[in-house]
């Protein structure tokens, strides 16, 4: 979907009545995922010689993408310390082997240890800068910021017409869109509804959860079944764009046709460790307790929000960023301060 449509979209649903002038669009920004694109992108230092790729871009993007949604609040949610902690007890192999390669090939780090550092010390940093703003910075323990962006982006609709903008190049949030929650992956420049999504993946949302299940997540070292990929998935299971599907239907089709071909078959085989591929990655069920539920609702509730532009700017010239962002107080004032309300 093109800005254009997406604009379209929302002009239709402002049509609707006067009392869609208070309904929502609320962003949520992926916090990992957008400073990392940043980091393993943007080849910047200071004229200290420290490199400011991570930190410089992740606002210089958040400001983008306030100005692409214009949204009436926005979240930022990071992954928790042990985040992965609750995945890897369903799979111990979860997300195993990442951070053991560097993500840039620049000479501004010695070696592997080097950018680890850069990387934390930008992160640490980038949240510093977040307290100054009025968005919504959410981080839970062990809780990983897919699961608090399932919660949050149903959490704060209200009413039909409000709407969640979801953040990320990670294509697990493409099964929590329907008509009030819309994704946008930066690395596609794509808007993805309901529409788009049945266009590029011939499948209703409801059965993308099976698409993943299926063939798993190399990123995240989720195995999918061996010899099934992305063109032959629809050429074994037709079924899947021809109407929505549980997991059990799927193990349904295999039974009948486990002779036709060793796919089918090794679906049965491996059913154990495909029903927890499907635990692992299932959006509809964020795997939160009672007591995170509930702080993530009054985060929700939450009215005071800070905005102190001088003590960004303080950071910003402290960190020495100079054009990162250009006309950086107008950038201030430009995005940020329509946010700004307390109770």
């Amino acid at each position: 979907m093109s800005k254009k449509n997406l604009l379209k979209l929302l002009d239709n649903i402002q049509e609707q009545g006067e009392e869609t002038v208070e309904s929502k669009r609320v962003l949520f920004i992926d916090g990992l995922n957008l400073f990392f694109r940043n980091f393993a992108m943007l080849n910047m230092v200071n004229p200290d010689g420290v490199h400011i790729g991570g930190l410089g871009g992740f606002f210089r993007s958040l400001g983008a993408m306030i100005k692409l949604i214009d949204p009436t609040e926005v979240y930022v949610i990071f992954d928790g310390v042990g985040s992965a902690s609750n995945r890897k007890n369903i799979v111990p192999g979860y997300k195993s082997g990442r951070n053991t390669q560097r993500v840039t090939n620049w000479e501004v780090f010695e070696d592997l240890d080097d950018e680890h550092d850069s990387k934390v010390d930008q992160i640490v940093r980038v949240i510093q800068y977040l307290k100054t703003l009025p968005v919504k910075t959410v981080i839970l323990d062990k809780v990983e910021a897919d699961d608090i962006i399932a919660y949050l982006s149903r959490k704060v609709i209200e009413k039909p017409e409000d709407k969640s903008f979801i953040i990320s190049s990670d294509k697990d949030f493409l099964q929590l869109v329907n008509k009030n929650i819309i994704v946008y992956r930066p690395i596609e420049k794509k808007y993805y509804t309901e529409e788009t999504l049945q266009e590029k993946y011939k499948m209703p949302v409801k059965n993308f959860i099976l698409y993943k299940t299926l063939l798993g997540d190399a990123s995240d070292k989720i195995k999918g079944v061996k010899g099934l990929g992305e063109k032959g998935l629809l050429k074994k299971f037709p079924e899947l764009s021809e109407q929505e599907m549980e997991w059990d239907d799927v193990l349904k089709i295999c039974e009948n046709k486990y002779k036709d071909h060793v796919v089918y078959a090794r679906i049965l085989q491996g059913v154990s460790d495909l029903e927890k591929n499907y635990k692992l990655m299932d959006l509809s069920n964020p795997l939160l307790d009672e007591n995170e539920e509930n702080y993530l609702n009054s985060v929700v509730k939450s009215k005071d929000l800070n905005y102190i532009p001088e003590q960004f700017m303080a950071f910003y010239n402290e960190d020495k960023l100079g054009g990162i962002i250009r006309n950086v107080e107008f950038w201030l004032r430009d995005n940020f301060k329509k946010f700004s309300y307390k109770k």
